[in-house]
């Protein structure tokens, strides 16, 4: 992932209504939430909540499926391993202690 990338996804995950949404499509795994599901679990009128799944499916955090009348939303999970793997590219890498180190298994990386 590159820094501009991660900078988006970030960006996108820092509003609390966000990321309540990317949480509760993380929990649902592959199968996702509709999106009258996700607005009654997170109690958010559907303008507010289409504006804040908009900006989650722009930084690529999640994508979306029409269902007929619906839409279903899902977790891109690559992505959020990716940006994962980018925040812990060089965990511990300037440590000198041998148990803080990505090799380790004791690395809470």
């Amino acid at each position: 992932m590159e820094t501009k990338n991660a900078i988006v996804a970030l960006t996108a995950l820092g509003h609390a209504t966000r990321l309540a949404a990317f949480r509760l499509l993380v929990e649902a795994g592959p199968a996702g939430r509709m999106a009258g599901d996700i607005g009654s679990a997170l109690q958010v009128p559907p303008a507010t909540l289409s504006f804040h799944l908009k900006e989650l499916l722009q930084a690529g955090l999640v994508e979306s499926e029409s269902q007929g009348r619906n839409v279903c939303y899902r977790a891109n999970f690559s992505a959020m391993t990716g940006l994962i793997d980018y925040l812990t590219h060089n965990c511990c890498a300037g440590s000198p202690d041998p148990a803080c180190s990505p090799t380790s298994p004791d690395c809470a990386c």
